[in-house]
């Protein structure tokens, strides 16, 4: 019974449907109605501004980091849950949330909370290599694509140099088909040259 309530609240956390509350609540907006219409850190920054875009990035990074710590808590720490599963699901709370009508983001942040409490320097080198990249692209959702591909190969890199952690891998690959998976209108925009540039890099 206890796996059933560490499974479900890391979907619950996951769910918290951050852009949507951050604007309804502070900005008297729902961002559904606006932009791409996603939930996510991109379309909060366009829609809101650089303030509740950050903000929102930051709660919906945070999310996945929760969710990954989960079985430290004393009350559950005798269960016998890898703490990358509790974090795919919480992603998977954040795509698909129970308080948003099963319609949220676009997997990125969240993921990349997940690496935030289970590998912080791959985090760390994810967050400057989106700049870096974003700065030469100029897009947030092929630099998001070309990150899940960047960290994969660091975790193959590390099974084989530092650490056989192949949950890691397996993370990481399930990680890299969502943020794709995801982003299909944003590959077809791409293709035709129509995807939205940003302009404060």
């Amino acid at each position: 019974m206890t796996i059933i309530i560490l499974l479900l609240l890391a979907y619950v956390i996951g769910s918290i449907p951050s852009g949507l509350w951050v604007g309804k609540i502070f900005y008297n907006t729902d961002i559904r109605e606006h932009g791409s219409g996603n939930l996510g850190g991109t379309n909060t920054f366009r829609t809101l501004g650089k303030k509740a875009g950050l903000v929102v990035t930051i709660m919906d990074i945070l999310k996945g980091t929760a969710a990954t710590l989960l079985g430290y808590i004393s009350v559950f720490n005798t269960v016998n849950v890898h703490p990358l599963i509790l974090g795919i699901i919480a992603v998977i709370g954040h795509m698909f949330p129970i308080f948003a009508k099963f319609k949220g983001g676009k997997a990125v942040a969240t993921s990349g909370g997940i690496l935030l409490a289970y590998n912080w320097p791959l985090f760390v080198l994810l967050v400057v290599g989106f700049f870096i990249i974003l700065k030469m692209t100029k897009m947030v959702s092929l630099t998001s694509m070309i990150l899940s591909i960047i960290a994969l190969i660091y975790s193959i890199i590390y099974y084989f140099t530092v650490e056989k952690d192949w949950p890691l891998i397996a993370m990481l690959i399930l990680i890299a088909a969502f943020i794709f998976y995801r982003h299909r209108s944003n590959i077809k925009r791409i293709k035709n040259g129509t995807e939205p540039k940003v302009k404060w890099i």
